[in-house]
C-alpha cells in the first residue's frame, strides 16, 4: 500500500523482517573492537618507528596487544557464560576482572620489563587499544537491541 500524505520513497512488496534476538552479541563486539584496536595499533607503531626505532615499535604493539587480551578475555567469557546463564554473566565479569588484574599483575612483577622495552610507546600503545577498543564497545552496545521485558501474552487471541 502506498500513501501519499508524507514525502519519501514510495513501499514495495518487499519483506519487512522483525527483528529477533541477537545470536551472539559478545563475539560481535569482541570483532568490532579488536578491529578498532588494531587499526591504532598499525598506526601506534608505524609512529613509533618513523620516530624511534623497531624496538618502540614493538614496546606499541605489545602495550596494545595486552590491553587488547585483556579487554578479549572478558568479552568471550560473556559469550561463553551469557549463552548458558545470561543473568551470570556480570558476576562472571567480576570474577574474571579480579583473576586478570591478580594475573597480570603477578605476570608484570615476575617479568618485569625487558631492557628494549620503550617504556612511552608501550603505554601510547596501550592507551591507543584502550580508547579506540572502548569506543568501538559503546558503538557496538548502541546498535545490540536486548530484549528486557517478556513480550505480552495475548490472552484473547492466543495465536497472536
Amino acid at each position: 500500500m502506498t500513501s501519499n500524505a508524507e514525502s519519501g520513497p514510495a513501499s514495495g512488496n518487499g519483506r519487512v523482517g522483525a527483528s529477533g534476538p541477537t545470536r551472539s552479541v559478545w563475539l560481535h563486539l569482541l570483532k568490532i573492537s579488536s578491529a578498532a584496536a588494531a587499526g591504532g595499533t598499525v598506526l601506534c607503531a608505524g609512529a613509533a618507528l618513523l620516530l624511534d626505532d623497531v624496538a618502540a615499535a614493538v614496546s606499541s604493539t605489545s602495550g596494545a596487544l595486552l590491553v587488547m587480551l585483556f579487554f578479549g578475555i572478558s568479552l568471550l567469557v560473556g559469550h561463553f557464560v551469557g549463552r548458558n546463564n545470561p543473568s551470570g554473566a556480570i558476576g562472571m565479569f567480576v570474577a574474571t576482572y579480579v583473576v586478570k588484574v591478580v594475573g597480570f599483575a603477578v605476570v608484570m612483577f615476575l617479568v618485569g620489563a625487558p631492557q628494549w622495552l620503550h617504556a612511552r610507546w608501550f603505554v601510547a600503545g596501550a592507551v591507543t587499544a584502550v580508547v579506540l577498543w572502548q569506543a568501538a564497545e559503546i558503538f557496538g552496545f548502541s546498535k545490540v537491541r536486548l530484549q528486557i521485558y517478556n513480550d505480552p501474552e495475548n490472552k484473547e487471541n492466543p495465536d497472536a
